[in-house]
């Protein structure tokens, strides 16, 4: 740059020199460029890592931008796969003349119009059986019905999707494309889906069997719709099932022409509308509720945008502190060349213009390297995870407006990187520099006041709204619509991020105290502890970045941990965890017959052996009866329970949560075989209980419903029961003055008095079980209702899916059973470990670069050390030490503030509910895990990575 310093000369007579002219604002901006990115060639390494960290969450961001959005199906790859070739369908679905109506871009959003109170009523009348009537004489059509068939499998039956017609007519490609073989000559002929072949055992040219009729395979064809792993058949005579679609090859309807079919019941879907939909409501509505496909597809993408910009900020903090702290190494390392770019005239603006520029050309190219990253990434996430069917990914989009945000996004994080060094930069001593002085710099015990009042408020804003959460939830008097009622818990979350902001703020105050106390525990600490603070702008990014992720790691662990305990405490148990369960019940309005219980019980049995089961066993229970009216439930039924004793009402105005079906307590007996209880229930009894079962002893899992060692059994009708003539066996009664009393019950048939054993047995849903013979003796009319299957280890996946098909097959056509397996709450495992792993990846990342800075700009330090006789072990130390003050200061800090929000929600949930939450389930052992172990695992691997040979060689000008 030209001097812009004036010159005049002192000899007498002489005419001053004129002043040197000032370059443009241009020019300055031109040279600060050129500068800019010769340094940036020049120290490829440190910009090699700071375009790393750029390009790494850009990459991420452009991947999922480039998923999702192709993820979103144009109009045109809609039709395309609902159509194929075809023009359009018709299909008839409502009564002709009745008004109906129908959304333009997608048909089964239809009705009829709405009566004054907004209810709809629907007209009486026949549907159309075919709408050839109403489409123009001559119209071509492909007639095409769907339904259901049951496979049979290799390992047992299945139900699979069906379709019959012409599917194979080339104008279907895009929606029915053929893969191998020819169409169905005959009915007896059938296509399938390759997953068919796999899961029937048989090939083109083999034979398989559908709702117990064979065919011949002739060919496999893939549905637009299906995934690769589904299994369907294609029939080839469209009469097969009921209702239908009929396929336009030729006519292309038009809005007017759909509104005419709607109008005789018949509902279409065209490709010219839905390319180009007319506007539209629905008759006497505002329309508001029926979204067009673009305002569906602007939805979408304004919700993609924000979790991108959220997961931006996250990424752009991280990234400015830790590019940050590689800039401010960089910065040092040319402070000789920015003095003398000063010394030739460069002013403070230059300086800083020419480090914040490094930072948007590492940002620009860091941000082009990231989004082709991405895009990449994108492709593969796609080609691995692609299920095989068209709605899955539509087609690979790439949104470019959002991928050119993203590119701004990192140009900005870049410049934001490099904006503190350089304005350090700016204050730099410009003759110091070239004279090449390294004067130690001096440590300052000043404390930030900003910074720590920032900590204290935030510490204080989540004890206060942690607190003001917990009077708000048992407020009764307070509105639902209050805003008291959702500021305390922004106060518990944002209070935290207040104290973490305060804690980077005091970031280099706060080392130099740790300072203080590692100075004491030898030479290797103090030089380690004093080089993070004499360092400050490189070693509290450092900090500040691991200590934001581990507050985000405590935090999700810590409200992780309390959810999931608080779960598994008020999850309803119905067998022990790995327990096969199956409830029987009646197809139709009639209850089961004895007979008919016993068939579908010892059907189920049989399907849980079949599986492996080792043990099975059938509970017998009271059936009830859904009647429109009270003549409809025979008069002789009743039904028996174990009477909630006064005590144990509960509060109506409290509320109460069902538990499992086996111990609702308007129907808690069980009856249950003794040699069956383990199986049913987990437990094993004692010699004693046994003895006492088998005499006439009920067992009960609810102390509550005991009293003196014996329970109370009574029975009402069954017209009593779903009458409301019956107590409720729950609630106390309400007041009389509250005017939500009901009818007084009325008195029980009969009433007996049983003695009971309590047992406590967690993994299991029965409330009272008593032995086949007592149920004789007190009449009760019971039938087999649950089946249970005990495997002797945890059923396989295989086995889970066996069981499924098995099942099918079971149900006739007075009784079902639907049949699960009991797996329990949701583990931890599901969430824990991807957290875990994240963390760990994070807190490792930041630490590499950190130390890696440290030993990079350490390297004349060392060349000092050894000079004056520092062994290697020394330097190992000194690098043990550093990533113990650098990683544990950070995980310390971020392990302190995210503890701070579960605390306040524990807080908030002190309501007496069974919601609370209790900091005993967080997993103390993790976070300390986090905050020590992890910090000493970097340490230990920084010691164990040699440092490099020192340079004896490099010299240092004495100022």
């Amino acid at each position: 740059m030209t001097s812009t310093l004036e010159h005049e000369t002192t000899d007498a007579g002489a005419r001053p020199h004129a002043a040197a002219p000032k370059p443009s604002r241009v020019a300055r901006w031109r040279v600060a460029t050129r500068l800019a990115r010769r340094q940036v060639q020049r120290t490829w390494v440190s910009s090699l890592l700071i375009m790393t960290l750029i390009a790494l969450p850009i990459a991420g961001m452009a991947g999922a931008a480039v998923v999702v959005a192709s993820m979103w199906g144009t109009s045109a790859e809609k039709a395309d796969v609902e159509l194929g070739r075809m023009q359009g369908w018709v299909e008839p679905v409502a009564v002709p003349g009745a008004g109906f109506w129908q959304s333009p871009w997608e048909p089964k959003w239809s009705g009829y119009p709405r009566n004054a109170d907004g209810s709809e009523t629907l007209p009486e009348g026949d549907i159309p059986s075919n709408p050839a009537a109403a489409l123009s004489a001559g119209t071509e059509t492909v007639e095409i019905t769907s339904g259901q068939v049951l496979l049979d499998t290799t390992v047992g039956v299945t139900s699979a999707m069906a379709w019959a017609g012409d599917v194979s007519d080339p104008r279907f490609t895009g929606r029915f494309d053929l893969v191998e073989g020819r169409a169905p000559a005959t009915d007896a002929e059938v296509l399938v889906t390759p997953a068919t072949l796999a899961r029937t055992g048989t090939v083109v040219g083999g034979t398989i069997t559908a709702s117990g009729q064979e065919y011949t395979v002739v060919g496999t064809l893939d549905m637009a719709q299906l995934t690769d792993a589904e299994s369907a058949l294609f029939f080839r005579d469209a009469d097969r099932f009921e209702g239908g679609r009929w396929y336009l090859p030729e006519l292309s309807l038009t809005w007017p022409e759909i509104q005419q079919l709607n109008g005789q019941g018949i509902i279409a879907y065209s490709r010219a509308v839905v390319l180009d939909p007319p506007a539209f409501a629905p008759p006497g509505d505002d329309g508001m509720w029926m979204t067009t496909p673009e305002e569906q597809e602007l939805t979408g993408r304004w919700t993609l945008v924000l979790t991108l910009a959220a997961a931006g900020v996250a990424a752009a903090y991280m990234v400015v502190m830790l590019a940050g702290a590689a800039f401010a190494v960089s910065a040092r390392r040319q402070q000789r060349a920015l003095a003398v770019a000063a010394s030739v005239g460069a002013d403070t603006r230059d300086l800083r213009r020419i480090v914040l520029l490094q930072g948007t050309v590492l940002g620009a190219v860091g941000g082009l390297a990231g989004l082709a990253a991405g895009v990449g990434l994108a492709a593969l996430v796609m080609r691995l995870t692609d299920s095989g069917s068209a709605t899955q990914y539509w087609g690979f989009h790439l949104p470019w407006e959002m991928l050119l945000g993203i590119l701004v996004f990192a140009v900005l994080v870049g410049t934001g990187a490099a904006l503190a060094p350089a304005r350090g930069v700016a204050k730099a001593d410009t003759i110091q520099a070239l004279r090449g002085a390294r004067r130690p710099q001096k440590l300052s015990a000043a404390r930030p006041l900003w910074g720590s009042l920032l900590l204290v408020i935030g510490v204080g804003i989540t004890i206060v709204c942690g607190i003001a959460a917990a009077a708000v939830a048992t407020s009764q008097t307070l509105g639902y619509d209050s805003p008291l009622r959702w500021l305390p818990t922004v106060g518990i979350i944002v209070g935290p991020i207040i104290a973490q902001i305060g804690i980077v703020l005091s970031g280099r105050w706060l080392l130099w105290l740790c300072s203080r106390v590692l100075s004491k525990l030898g030479i290797a600490a103090r030089i380690a502890s004093r080089d993070a603070v004499a360092n400050g702008a490189r070693t509290v990014p450092a900090f500040a970045a691991i200590g934001a992720t581990v507050f985000a790691g405590v935090f999700a662990l810590g409200m992780g941990g309390m959810i999931t305990g608080q779960i598994a405490r008020s999850y309803d148990y119905v067998a022990p965890v790995g327990t096969a369960y199956g409830t029987i019940y009646s197809r139709g309005p009639e209850a089961l017959t004895p007979a008919q219980a016993a068939d579908a019980a010892a059907a189920a049995e049989k399907v849980f052996r079949d599986v492996g089961a080792s043990g099975t066993a059938a509970v017998a229970r009271q059936q009830q009866y859904w009647a429109e009216s009270e003549d409809d439930i025979p008069a002789d039924r009743e039904r028996a329970v174990v009477v909630t004793p006064e005590r144990s009402l509960v509060d109506p105005a409290q509320g109460w949560s069902s538990g499992s079906e086996l111990a609702d307590p308007m129907n808690n007996i069980s009856v249950i075989a003794v040699g069956d209880l383990e199986t049913v229930t987990g437990i094993r009894l004692s010699s004693d209980q046994r003895r006492a079962y088998e005499a006439g002893a009920a067992l009960v899992t609810d102390a509550g419903l005991v009293t003196d060692g014996t329970v109370e059994v009574a029975a009402w009708t069954e017209r009593d029961w779903q009458y409301g003539r019956a107590p409720n066996n729950i609630f106390r009664p309400w007041p009389a003055e509250s005017g939500n009393a009901g009818p007084e019950p009325v008195a029980p048939l009969w009433s007996k008095t049983l003695d009971a054993f309590v047992v406590s047995a967690r993994e299991q849903g029965i409330g009272v079980a008593i032995a086949p013979s007592t149920a004789t003796d007190l009449g009760l009319q019971t039938v087999p209702l649950v089946v249970f299957g005990a495997f002797a280890e945890p059923p396989t996946t295989d086995q889970s899916d066996r069981l499924n098909a098995l099942s099918t097959g079971i149900a006739t056509d007075a009784y079902d059973v639907s049949v699960w397996i009991e797996r329990g709450p949701t583990s931890a495992d599901v969430w824990l470990i991807p957290l875990l792993a994240g963390i760990a990846v994070i807190v490792l990342g930041a630490s590499a670069v950190a130390l890696g800075l440290a030993r990079f700009e350490r390297r004349p330090d060392d060349a000092t050390l050894a000079a004056v006789g520092g062994t290697a072990l020394l330097r190992r130390n000194i690098g043990f030490w550093q990533g113990l003050v650098i990683a544990g200061f950070g995980t310390f800090a971020g392990a302190a503030a995210g503890i701070l929000p579960p605390i306040g929600f524990m807080l908030q949930s002190r309501t007496g509910t069974d919601q609370e939450l209790f900091l005993a389930d967080i997993p103390w052992w993790l976070l300390a895990a986090l905050a020590v172990a992890l910090p000493l695992l970097i340490a230990v691997v920084n010691w164990l990575v040699p440092p490099r040979h020192p340079d004896l060689t490099r010299r240092a000008a004495i100022a």
